[in-house]
């Protein structure tokens, strides 16, 4: 578990599925720049829940909830790259709370939880050449950029550009 001043990152419950569906799953504006694709029903979130409650018995990925709610608010995670680097794997919160510094608090908890544990010395970012939002994040988390790719988004088969950003903490 982490824990910043309005959010507590931390291992999905069953119980999430209708806060996620509600928050995140079923808006295209969360998806747009992500790996998967709207939710259509509330049933289809609980299914969801319980593939990602699964997913995060294995990976360093953790639900996101509000502090004073305690509602599933989004979803963020990292993973190692090597000894001193590790990743950030997708940060994603509800467009309630976008543009409120939350993916700030989000990502530097992130950061300091993996300099903390693992004693890291580098963190990578990424994002989409055209989500703007995310590289004003990563600027104003300190990364500066090193890099891109060229990846295939396999819901659409469209080319777009990953950009990489790299901080040293």
């Amino acid at each position: 578990m982490i824990e910043t001043a309005r959010l507590i990152l931390d291992k999905g419950k069953l119980s999430d599925y209708k806060d996620m569906y509600e928050n995140v799953w079923r808006h295209e504006k969360c998806a747009r720049y992500m790996y998967w694709s709207v939710t259509q029903s509330e049933e289809d979130a609980l299914a969801r829940m319980e593939r990602t409650i699964e997913f995060q018995k294995k990976h360093d990925t953790f639900t996101v909830y509000d502090k004073a709610s305690m509602k599933a608010i989004g979803f963020a995670g990292f993973e190692k790259v090597s000894d001193d680097t590790y990743e950030e794997c997708g940060i994603c919160i509800s467009p309630s709370y976008q543009n409120k510094g939350y993916g700030k608090e989000i990502l530097n908890s992130l950061i300091d939880y993996c300099k903390n544990s693992y004693n890291i010395k580098h963190f990578i970012y990424t994002s989409r050449e055209e989500n703007t939002a995310s590289i004003r994040l990563a600027e104003s988390c300190g990364f500066r950029y090193f890099s891109s790719e060229k990846k295939i988004d396999t819901r659409d088969n469209k080319e777009y550009k990953m950009l990489k950003f790299i901080r040293d903490v």
